[in-house]
């Protein structure tokens, strides 16, 4: 992809590595394939951009370290889909929406403003409940959830396959 325009053979390939990789996690891609080849076109050229391949129907920053929140998968997914059926952009669908029982709705952004939000992308959450104390800190997967606890989180989540930039400290 070095800077270059994306091929069409190169276009189905990723299409096919990321559509093998969502059903390899339980999730479905939208059955319009022109328009996931689109949107697959997007997250590319912003990778080329910047380095990685932030939500294409969502501002990027160029900032990773502000970004990782609209990486795809983007934080926001699961609860799109558990709500609407669909992530934001539509990439990722349900069930039904995949076999055509449903159609895609507008999901709204669930995306914090600028202003709220912190570096890393997620909002600061505030909790009044005393967390447990554990001998090793405790990571958390922003994507899929995963949790582990180690020194340092995974290099890639073992679930989802984000790179460890993408994990929080948890509790």
């Amino acid at each position: 992809m070095n800077g270059k325009s994306t091929s069409e053979t190169d276009l189905d390939r990723v299409y096919l590595s990321l559509k093998n990789e969502a059903e390899d996690g339980g999730y479905r891609f939208n059955p319009d394939v022109e328009f996931t080849k689109n949107l697959i076109r997007g997250l590319l050229k912003n990778e080329q951009r910047y380095g990685y391949r932030a939500c294409p129907c969502r501002l990027a920053s160029g900032k990773r370290a502000d970004d990782l929140d609209i990486i795809c998968p983007c934080d926001y997914r699961d609860p799109d889909l558990d709500d609407f059926g669909a992530c934001y952009c539509a990439l990722y669908v349900s069930a039904a929406i995949a076999l055509g029982e449903k159609q895609v709705v507008p999901v709204p952004e669930r995306r914090p403003p600028r202003s709220l939000r912190k570096s890393g992308g997620a909002v600061q959450m505030v909790s009044a409940v005393q967390a447990p104390v554990f001998s090793l800190p405790v990571w958390r997967c922003k994507v899929c959830g995963y949790l582990c606890a180690r020194e340092q989180p995974p290099g890639i989540c073992p679930i989802c396959k984000v790179t460890k930039d993408r994990f929080e400290r948890f509790a």
